[in-house]
């Protein structure tokens, strides 16, 4: 991956606030052409830095009213990656993590209601090979939701 340099930095900055902004406006607020602008995000694209757009839709328009966490103990963290195949299979997952402390995995997903809750952990989750226990935790409320900011500060060395 090349170094970011700050007019990457700026295009980022940019786009993270507002992905649909056109690339003439970035442009101008960066002082550069269109076509350098092109050029930039399309590397960024190309080197991973830049890793989707999109829009994020409210879980509770489409009737998810439930978000949950489950932390996932697994008979041998080796079998990781056997286990996010059956994840995968699961939609109402959104994310999967392999994590340290407590948990060998931890997954947040959202359901329509306590009753379909139980059965994504019950029917789904707990079933999966590999799985020794679970541990559920309800989010009451999501009070921030934003993107890595991108900073014109460089990082220690």
């Amino acid at each position: 991956m090349e170094r970011i340099d700050q007019l990457d930095k700026k295009i980022l900055q940019i786009l993270s606030g507002n992905a649909r902004m056109p690339f003439k406006d970035v442009a101008t607020a960066c002082g550069v052409s269109r076509a350098a602008v092109h050029q930039r995000v399309q590397r960024l694209i190309e080197e991973g830095v830049i890793t989707g757009s999109g829009f994020s839709v409210n879980p509770k328009s489409l009737g998810y009213t439930t978000c949950a966490y489950v932390g996932m103990t697994l008979e041998r963290g080796s079998m990781y990656k056997e286990v996010v195949e059956h994840i995968m299979q699961i939609p109402e997952v959104i994310e999967c993590h392999f994590t340290t402390g407590p948990y060998t995995m931890m997954i947040k997903l959202y359901a329509h209601d306590n009753e379909q809750l139980m059965e994504l952990i019950n029917g789904k989750i707990q079933s999966i090979p590999g799985v020794l226990s679970t541990e559920t935790l309800m989010s009451l409320e999501q009070s921030v939701n934003r993107r890595i900011p991108v900073s014109f500060v460089e990082k220690p060395k």
